[in-house]
């Protein structure tokens, strides 16, 4: 017997000093507003982006990265949720009249990560609700002088959460407001403590396929690298306060965007200019590094993989989305071949729901409400870039024509391996009659399995 009660004994001292050794586990995630794919890391050496440049070579760079939603509110509920967001309800913006709430029934990552015994802290731009489903320990955002967009300001905060209880593990959502449009232009027009400006000029700017080549669209450009600079820098900061703390080798790291740029053509789109974003990711269990792969994955799978990485339970319902963790060194991984998407609204009057599955090959989107124009965010409509082409009166936005852009039939089929630019709409050309059932059909499929409220129109229309 007293045998016995030594082991009980020896094994319950073995089990606490196990629990007291584990290391942590802790996780940063950055969120930048509306940035594409411009980065070095990405091909565009007129953009200034040394920090997330060596966050790739450290790390996994995904260049089949999609968010499901082009729009700030909805995209950051599936970010934080682990659901599209027709199955968690906040089909659109958070604020002001818009006014679209998630589901009660949602638990969302920091809560499970709280409940996990994570430290939850949020600086910056949050923009879903209610709060008590997206609930963070901490909202470390005083003497922010600029906001959002003051970033090495929020790194700074950032240290100072870091340091406070150094026992426990912590979840980082850090938020900037750049490169996201503002009242006039980018908010370049002051200074921001710590922020080195750094200008670009117009003519040194790559103007994407998308947009116009105008003094108009490579102006706002100019601005707007200006802006992703600044976030960029606030990266910079960030990676120094875990090094500052000891945590740059306990910490996964995750880089993202929320949705494409501010401009007609991306933001608001499910093109791909609109969801194909930058997805950065380092982990300290990482053998290989400046890994570039080509799985393709969405930001459903972003809570799931948090949840493996700190092993924080799920909540008691299944999430959209798988984690990417056990192929983060692979280049080209088999069964990451598919995403989806799913876009209702950005602003209250912008009803447009668009649904999307996206292959290696093809994609197809399924426009529920063809019938109407395609709606304007209002700081995309009142953008020098959409001004000039209205005055101009000119036929074509890029490459797309502005009436293809305002008017999409209900039906939109694209092979992406021929025609990146998506511009030749193969839904009525018999010889890819066989695609576009099987892509319909899975589309079906996954709207059904996701409980997405509009599979309704199958039915009626």
């Amino acid at each position: 017997m007293l045998r016995l009660i030594a082991a009980v004994a020896i094994t319950i001292v073995l089990s606490c000093s196990t629990a007291v050794a584990a290391p942590l586990r802790n996780v940063v995630m950055m969120v930048v507003d509306d940035q594409g794919l411009d980065a070095g890391c990405y091909g565009n050496d007129k953009i200034a982006t040394p920090h997330l440049d060596a966050l790739a070579a450290e790390g996994t760079l995904f260049t089949r990265a999609f968010c499901t939603t082009a729009s700030c509110s909805a995209s950051r509920s599936v970010i934080l949720s682990g659901l599209h967001n027709h199955a968690n309800g906040q089909y659109g913006h958070q604020h002001s009249y818009h006014n679209f709430h998630t589901l009660k029934f949602v638990k969302s990552l920091p809560v499970l990560l709280a409940k996990a015994g994570y430290r939850t802290c949020s600086i910056g731009k949050y923009h879903v609700q209610p709060e008590a489903t997206y609930h963070f320990e901490t909202y470390a955002n005083k003497g922010l002088n600029g906001g959002a967009r003051s970033t090495v300001q929020m790194a700074e905060n950032a240290e100072k959460f870091i340091r406070e209880k150094d026992d426990q593990p912590f979840f980082l959502y850090f938020c900037t407001a750049d490169p996201h449009r503002a009242r006039v232009g980018f908010a370049n027009n002051r200074q921001y403590p710590g922020v080195k400006e750094n200008k670009v000029s117009p003519d040194d700017v790559i103007v994407p396929h998308y947009l116009p080549d105008s003094p108009e669209s490579r102006a706002e450009l100019a601005e707007y690298y200006q802006a992703v600079n600044r976030a960029d820098q606030g990266l910079g900061r960030l990676m120094q306060a875990l090094e500052n703390t000891g945590h740059a080798d306990d910490t996964l790291v995750i880089y993202l965007s929320d949705n494409g740029i501010p401009f007609p053509g991306a933001k608001t789109n499910l093109y791909d200019p609109g969801m194909n974003l930058p997805l950065v990711v380092r982990s300290p269990d990482q053998k290989r590094h400046g890994v570039r792969t080509e799985a393709m994955v969405s930001w459903v799978d972003l809570v799931p993989t948090i949840l493996e990485f700190t092993g924080a339970a799920g909540p008691d319902y299944p999430l959209h989305g798988r984690s990417f963790l056990p192929v983060l060194e692979e280049e080209q991984p088999e069964g990451w071949d598919q995403v989806f998407g799913s876009h209702t609204f950005h602003e209250i009057t912008m009803y447009y729901p668009m649904r999307v599955i996206r292959t290696e090959k093809f994609k197809y989107v399924l426009n529920l409400a063809h019938q109407l124009p395609f709606p304007f965010a209002s700081d995309l409509h009142d953008s020098l870039t959409w001004q000039g082409v209205l005055k101009r009166q000119d036929s074509y936005y890029g490459s797309r024509s502005v009436d293809a852009y305002l008017h999409r039939p209900r039906h939109e089929l694209y092979n992406i391996a021929e025609d990146p630019k998506e511009i030749e709409n193969l839904a009525d050309n018999p010889a890819y009659a066989d695609e576009l059932r099987e892509l319909q059909a899975k589309l079906r499929t996954f709207q059904e399995q996701t409980k997405d409220p509009w599979v309704v129109k199958y039915n009626y229309e």
